[in-house]
C-alpha cells in the first residue's frame, strides 16, 4: 500500500540541506534515513520474535536480546552499514535483511540479467557505476553469477519426459581462453518438441570438439534421464552421428535438419543473389514428393551451378538423410521445419559470443550460455501451431508409440 508522508515530516528531514547531494548523495539524508528505517525494522522483528518490548522484563529462562553485529549491505545507490540485533539463543532469522544477504533483492538480478545479455565483467562494472553510482568489483559480479552454476546443475540433471516426437541436436563453437591459450570449444545442445507441442531445451554439454563419440554420451545421458523414445531425430551432417542415435534409439527416424541445410547452402552466397537463390531453393525442400524435389534440384543446378556449384553438391551428398522429409505429412514437416526455436537459440548465443570474444573457462561458458538460453526459452510460451493435428499424424505414422 502507498504510505502517506506529511509535509511537516519532509520539511523536518530536509532542514539544513542546501544541495541535492545533501539529500540523495553518499552522505545525504536518504542514506541515513534508509539506514535508520532498516534498523528499526530489524529491531521490530526481534521484538516480535522474543515476544516482549525492549527494556521490558522477560521470563528468566526465556530468550533475550544480545547486542548487535555490524553488516554492510549494498543497495542500488550505495553501501550502508547496519547494526543487526542478535538474540542470546541465536535463533533470530531477520526477514528484512536475511542472514548472508549482502545486497537488496533485485540488485543481484540486475547483475545476472546484464551477464545473460553478454556483457563482460568490466562492462557490467562500468554500467553499474554509470547508472546506479555503485562501484562493484569484478569479484563480486563473478560471485553473484556463480550462483547460477547451481541452477545449471539442477536443470541439467532434471528428469525428462518419456517421449519426444521430435528432437533437434546441434553444436555451437565458442572460444575459450585457458592457460593463456585460446581454443575452440563445442557446446552441445539438445532441443525437444514435447507431447504438448512445446519447445524444451533438454541440456547443454561442453567438449573440446564436436564428434559422434561425444554425441553418443549426450544421447545416452538423455535416455538415462527418462527419455524412452524419440520418433524423429534432426541432426547436422556430422559423420557417425546417425549411428550414435541408432545405438541408443534404434527406432528413431534420422532426418538431416533442413534448417542446417539451408544455412550451409547460403553461407557463401553474395548479398545480391541471396533472395533469388533462396526462393529457388525453396522449390527443393518444399516439394510435395521426393521425385519433385529431385527435379527441382536439377533445375536449381542448371541455373546456379556455374556460380555456386557447392550447393547442389551439398544436397546430393546428403540426400539419403534428406529424403525422409518428403515422406512426412505437411503437419509433421512443419514441426521439423520449426526454425524459430533453433534461430532464437543461435541468435542469443551469437550475441554472447560477439560480446565476449573468448571465455576464461568452461564455467564461464556454462553460466553465460545457460542464462542466454533461458532468456530465449521465455518466448516459448505456446505450443507449435496446429499441434493437435500434427500429433494425430505422429500417432498414425508411429503407431503404438504415441498415446493421444
Amino acid at each position: 500500500m502507498a504510505v502517506k508522508i506529511s509535509d511537516a515530516l519532509i520539511e523536518e528531514l530536509v532542514k539544513g540541506c542546501k544541495t541535492a547531494d545533501d539529500v540523495v548523495g553518499s552522505q545525504g539524508v536518504m542514506k541515513e534515513l534508509t539506514k535508520r528505517l532498516l534498523e528499526k525494522m530489524l529491531d521490530t522483528e526481534l521484538t516480535t520474535h522474543l515476544g516482549y518490548e525492549k527494556n521490558k522484563p522477560q521470563e528468566k529462562k526465556g530468550n533475550a536480546r544480545n547486542g548487535h553485529s555490524t553488516k554492510t549491505i549494498l543497495t542500488g545507490e550505495d553501501e550502508i552499514d547496519l547494526k543487526i540485533p542478535r538474540d542470546r539463543k541465536g535463533k533470530f532469522e531477520p526477514e528484512a535483511i536475511p542472514k548472508h544477504q549482502r545486497r537488496f533483492d533485485g540488485f543481484d538480478q540486475k547483475i545476472t540479467s546484464m551477464y545473460a545479455r553478454g556483457m563482460s565483467l568490466s562492462e557490467i562494472q562500468g554500467h553499474l557505476k554509470e547508472i546506479y553510482g555503485v562501484e562493484v568489483s569484478p569479484t563480486l559480479i563473478s560471485n553473484v553469477t556463480d550462483a547460477v552454476i547451481e541452477d545449471v546443475r539442477e536443470w541439467q540433471n532434471r528428469a525428462l519426459d518419456p517421449v519426444y516426437p521430435v528432437m533437434f541436436f546441434d553444436a555451437i563453437m565458442v572460444k575459450s581462453r585457458e592457460n593463456g591459450k585460446t581454443e575452440n570449444k563445442a557446446v552441445y545442445l539438445a532441443l525437444g518438441i514435447n507431447m504438448e507441442g512445446r519447445k524444451e531445451l533438454l541440456g547443454m554439454w561442453i567438449a573440446d570438439t564436436e564428434g559422434a563419440k561425444f554425441w553418443l554420451n549426450v544421447i545416452t545421458e538423455i535416455k538415462n534421464r527418462g527419455v524412452e523414445d524419440v520418433l524423429i531425430a534432426c541432426i547436422d551432417g556430422l559423420k557417425g552421428f546417425p549411428e550414435a542415435i541408432s545405438a541408443v534409439y534404434p527406432k528413431a527416424e534420422i532426418q538431416l535438419c533442413i534448417v542446417h541445410m539451408i544455412r550451409n547452402s547460403l553461407k557463401y552466397v553474395s548479398y545480391k543473389d541471396y533472395k533469388e537463390l533462396l526462393a529457388d531453393l525453396k522449390y527443393v525442400y518444399k516439394a510435395q514428393t521426393e521425385d519433385e524435389a529431385k527435379h527441382n534440384l536439377e533445375k536449381f543446378a542448371s541455373k546456379w551451378d556455374e556460380k555456386y556449384p557447392t550447393i547442389t553438391q551439398l544436397w546430393r551428398r546428403n540426400w539419403e538423410l534428406i529424403r525422409p522429409f518428403f515422406a512426412y505429412s505437411e503437419e509433421i514437416r512443419k514441426v521439423i521445419y520449426t526454425t524459430n526455436a533453433i534461430e532464437s537459440i543461435n541468435n542469443s548465443v551469437r550475441k554472447i559470443i560477439r560480446n565476449r570474444g573468448a571465455f576464461p573457462n568452461n564455467e564461464a561458458i556454462l553460466k553465460s550460455m545457460y542464462l542466454a538460453l533461458m532468456n530465449a526459452a521465455k518466448k516459448w510460451t505456446m505450443p507449435i501451431q496446429n499441434w493437435k493435428r500434427a500429433l494425430q499424424r505422429f500417432a498414425i505414422r508411429f503407431e503404438g508409440r504415441v498415446q493421444l
